[in-house]
């Protein structure tokens, strides 16, 4: 609930500190006095739009706090978790408005923005008014109201969730069919190119292995050249390869004698013997294997021009082409095997849609019944309010399949006849700003329990009308207090008088000397002085015993 509110420089407040607690509060005063303003400077806190006309005269800038005691599990510490702000159940808001028109938004001394502020003021404070245009009136909010109402929250989820998995197999039929269309239409291309490739028929590493054979190609006649040269250096007339012989037999003979000291030599000259004739041995491999071959050549540069063109046709490399044919022969085959997927997914978004229309069905079904009951429930509620030629009723309408959603494929909407014999038409539209807010009050008793923010505001919803209606008004706020917080803006003793917590809010001038302005005053009201105000409002400026004795009746009846 909300535990405190400061404001300062906020229009006619200077400086406002207000504690509240539970049950029910009323804030009394003349008119002008700055109730309302507080309420607007509560607006100001939770989100509403910013204007720097509401910062005080003379000052550069309002600020405005609100201080929340929140369960645990509540929506906003939720919701505050979720987006990284520390929240344990206590929370502060802060707003501060500049006069150039700049605002600046806290929660928990944390910068946020003002949609941040916005997305947690609905589940803190409601506001109701004769000029409301919350929750109450809007008709994208009357099929939730219901839904906690009936107590169908459990049946929403299901909702939720068979319409989640619904649109997911939708999805996925449509990416599958449109994959299946693009491959479709690409058919004909996909089999002239694998039928071009097959007859390519590119091999991994190919490119790199022609470009080395094209190279020695186009060297390879040169290169035979001096392979013959070298061949006839090694070959010659015999000479040379005779006299190594010779001479390595006389090292073998005189290295009997020599104790080892030739062996060094023989061994060498054994080893020039033995390169010698390897040398021979691989050049002329040399020469048959590098046989210089015109015809090689232009088939090597035709085959690898042919393989690069082809790369080039599909924007890949060379060796991709391998991969290439791999993919679309993959294609193809798959054709046949996605006709049956597409049935099969087919199958399963047809099944997914019955089975969210199953459980939207039987929901809708429950919200009428839900929706009945809380008709007769209002109803019973707008006697005592003086609305008893009033109608109230809710209209449930079943929406088409693209409209529907994760709530399912209702819409609902409160309508009122306000007269016998008038059409029952939208809140906002049928009834006068007085019956609006005693709808709205008949509606807030009867959801209360089940939808409701912890905090509610009443802001003068029971002007122009006294007696029994304003003691009904009060009775029921006084029953609201018992669940909720309630505060109430009221120019009605019989609503004043049943509250627990009482606040006066007056206007005074400034220190002359200094200050020439006016100021919006509080003051909490004792049980003398309580008295005192309800016999004000019960007779005017001039208070007489009849009225305080009045008072003391309506305050002694309200306990």
């Amino acid at each position: 609930m909300l535990v405190a509110l400061s404001i300062r420089n906020i229009v006619l407040i200077d400086q406002l500190d207000l504690t509240l607690g539970a049950g029910l509060t009323v804030l009394t005063g003349e008119t002008g006095a700055g109730k309302s303003i507080m309420l607007d400077a509560l607006g100001l806190a939770l989100g509403a739009r910013g204007d720097g006309s509401l910062v005080r005269t003379g000052a550069a800038q309002g600020q405005v706090t609100a201080q929340f005691e929140l369960a645990p599990d509540h929506q906003a510490v939720r919701h505050l978790r979720e987006n990284d702000i520390d929240c344990d159940g206590d929370l502060l808001v802060r707003r501060v408005q500049s006069a150039d028109g700049r605002t600046r938004a806290f929660v928990n001394d944390q910068p946020v923005s003002v949609q941040m502020l916005k997305s947690i003021a609905g589940s803190l404070v409601e506001i109701h008014g004769q000029h409301d245009d919350r929750a109450l009136l809007d008709p994208d909010s009357h099929l939730s109201l219901i839904d906690a109402f009936g107590k169908l929250g459990s049946q929403v989820s299901a909702v939720e969730a068979a319409y989640t998995t619904w649109q997911a197999a939708e999805k996925a039929l449509r990416q599958h069919q449109a994959m299946l269309d693009r491959a479709l239409r690409e058919k004909d291309y996909i089999e002239h190119s694998v039928s071009e490739l097959a007859q390519a028929d590119p091999q991994e590493g190919e490119e790199e292995s022609l470009s080395a054979l094209r190279t020695l190609m186009m060297s390879a006649e040169k290169i035979s050249e001096d392979l013959q040269e070298a061949e006839g250096a090694l070959s010659g007339d015999g000479a040379t390869e005779a006299r190594l012989n010779a001479a390595l037999r006389k090292l073998e003979r005189s290295g009997q004698n020599a104790a080892g000291r030739l062996d060094a030599a023989t061994d060498a000259m054994e080893r020039v013997l033995v390169e010698m004739a390897e040398a021979k041995l691989a050049v002329a491999a040399a020469i048959n294997d590098i046989e210089y071959d015109p015809g090689a050549l232009e088939k090597a540069e035709e085959r690898l021009f042919a393989l690069r063109a082809l790369a080039r046709k599909h924007n890949v490399t060379v060796d991709g082409l391998v991969g290439l044919r791999n993919a679309m022969e993959a294609q193809l085959s798959a054709l046949d095997s996605d006709e049956t997927v597409l049935t099969t997914l087919k199958s399963a978004a047809t099944a997914a849609r019955e089975a969210f229309v199953a459980r939207a069905g039987a929901l809708s079904e429950k919200r009428v019944k839900a929706a009945s009951q809380l008709d007769q429930r209002v109803m019973q509620e707008l006697a005592p309010l003086k609305l008893e030629k009033a109608k109230f009723e809710t209209l449930i309408e079943r929406l088409d399949d693209n409209a529907s959603g994760p709530k399912g494929f209702d819409r609902a909407e409160f309508r009122i006849a306000a007269n016998p014999g008038m059409p029952a038409g939208p809140l906002m539209k049928v009834a006068s700003g007085g019956e609006l807010a005693r709808f709205m009050l008949a509606l807030k008793v009867v959801l209360a329990e089940r939808g409701s923010a912890p905090s509610l505001i009443f802001d003068e919803i029971d002007t122009g009308v006294g007696g029994a209606v304003a003691e009904a008004i009060g009775v029921r706020l006084d029953r609201l207090s018992h669940t909720l917080q309630v505060l109430a803006v009221t120019h009605s003793p019989q609503v004043a008088a049943r509250a627990f917590s009482h606040f006066l809010i007056s206007k005074a001038a400034g220190d002359s000397k200094t200050d020439d302005l006016v100021f919006t005053r509080i003051e909490t009201l004792d049980e003398e002085t309580r008295r005192e105000e309800i016999a004000r409002m019960l007779s005017g400026a001039t208070i007489t015993d009849e009225a305080r004795a009045a008072a003391d009746k309506l305050i002694g009846t309200a306990v």
